[in-house]
């Protein structure tokens, strides 16, 4: 009898376990699923004086796409490692607003990830167009992650070691808020992950929220006062547990954050210590959980507009013409239109075009009923090469449908002494141009 009442307290105890283990399951399956219009998942930042980390372990932990660049070593850095840096974040002639953005400035990567290194360094050299890029990046809906230095340079602005607080100027502000660096060096400190931390969706540590030996190298913790209060939106995502002396003072203090401007941004991660390179056990965990909570903040699809019956619309613009609503379609890119389909219409006819003298590219047409269309949810759709197509849809019902186009021309991507380059089709980075209609039968 004893070992019946044993073995069913045991068999309670473990199912809240279980039950917390399939949520997170769930919650990792929804948000890798969620990666559909982005040419990859990832673009890693190991540009100049930052680490030129050529892996990043939580990537293929989760079966992520990832491009990146890694220049050379300081003392190595030569005039080639600033004008490749140059044409990834500020753009050339093949890619005029660079590898980050599509044509029309909708984000192509999911995320970045950026390095740990020397913050101010590496904000310099990426110029005043390369920070803009950045800013209008998650601005537009792609989401960040930055560790140690990834972090500073995310905030906008830092307190120096004698309390001074220093405006930087090129920093990126995509965190309105203010860091401050740990005194800390060469050492490891454990972090305490609340059981209300967003991260604990994903993944539940343990089941006791701790993760311990997280290296730490000249970081810094998220600083507030009442002259200068915590940015409103900042999110608490784990604190560091660390034995405070006279030097260090970073017991329970913030050591991850999160935060989003609005439901258009992407969400921006920053974390004062260096799990990103770990291979196994928690604290990959937390690396791949911080970078779940950042993709899970890429916004909904945008909505390009109306297609209205007899008005053929050109997406022709190019980028310097700053009309995103009318700019040609990016590689891997979806471009999705709303379609007001009336009553007793007998059949829906949805048209692309292409344009004289154009290369041949290859779009998809779909169309969807009550949400976007996308390949893995429509059986409306026509997979023909080429962009000159038709989708036919018999007895649609009325109401508000969805058309849109993908792009499945893209680039080749091979890796190089800087990381990843790109071969092939580099003339889709520019866009795609085309004509789409609809029509009421």
């Amino acid at each position: 009898m004893i070992r019946i009442i044993l073995l069913s307290l045991l068999l309670c105890a473990m199912l809240p376990m279980e039950s917390a283990g399939r949520n997170c399951e769930k919650s990792r399956a929804e948000v890798l699923a969620r990666g559909r219009g982005f040419y990859k998942d990832v673009f890693m930042d190991g540009g100049i004086a930052l680490s030129s980390r050529t892996s990043l372990p939580a990537t293929r932990y989760m079966g992520l796409s990832m491009d990146y660049f890694a220049s050379a070593a300081t003392e190595k850095l030569s005039q080639r490692d600033t004008v490749r840096q140059r044409e990834i974040f500020c753009g050339s002639k093949d890619d005029t607003n660079g590898w980050l953005l599509y044509p029309d400035g909708a984000p192509r990567f999911r995320m970045i990830y950026v390095n740990g290194g020397k913050s101010r360094k590496h904000a310099v050299s990426l110029t005043e167009q390369g920070r803009d890029r950045l800013r209008e990046y998650v601005a537009a809906g792609g989401s960040y992650v930055g560790t140690c230095a990834g972090a500073y340079l995310a905030s906008l602005s830092n307190i120096s070691p004698k309390g001074e607080l220093r405006n930087k100027a090129y920093y990126l502000g995509l965190w309105p808020g203010i860091t401050r660096y740990t005194r800390l060096q060469k050492a490891y400190t454990a972090m305490r992950i609340d059981r209300r931390s967003p991260l604990m969706r994903y993944f539940d540590f343990g089941g006791d929220g701790m993760v311990d030996s997280v290296r730490h190298n000249g970081g810094c913790i998220a600083y507030s006062t009442a002259q200068h209060p915590m940015p409103k939106g900042t999110e608490l995502l784990s604190t560091y547990i660390y034995e405070d002396n006279n030097r260090v003072k970073i017991n329970g203090r913030m050591s991850a954050w999160a935060y989003k401007a609005n439901e258009k941004s992407g969400r921006v991660i920053m974390c004062g210590s260096h799990p990103e390179g770990v291979v196994q056990g928690e604290r990959l965990e937390y690396m791949s959980a911080m970078m779940l909570y950042a993709m899970d903040g890429n916004p909904q699809p945008i909505i390009k507009g109306k297609l209205i019956p007899g008005a053929p619309r050109e997406m022709n613009r190019k980028t310097e013409d700053a009309m995103p609503e009318y700019t040609r379609i990016g590689d891997r890119q979806y471009h999705h239109f709303e379609v007001d389909v009336p009553k007793h219409c007998r059949q829906m006819v949805i048209r692309l075009e292409s344009y004289e003298g154009v290369p041949r590219f290859d779009l998809t047409l779909c169309a969807k009923r009550g949400e976007p269309a996308f390949h893995d949810n429509t059986m409306l759709k026509n997979v023909a090469r080429g962009v000159k197509k038709r989708l036919v849809v018999d007895s649609p019902k009325a109401g508000k449908w969805f058309v849109s186009v993908f792009c499945e021309t893209t680039v080749t991507s091979l890796i190089g002494k800087y990381g990843t380059y790109y071969r092939g089709r580099v003339a889709v980075l520019n866009g795609v141009p085309y004509k789409i209609s609809v029509e009421y039968r």
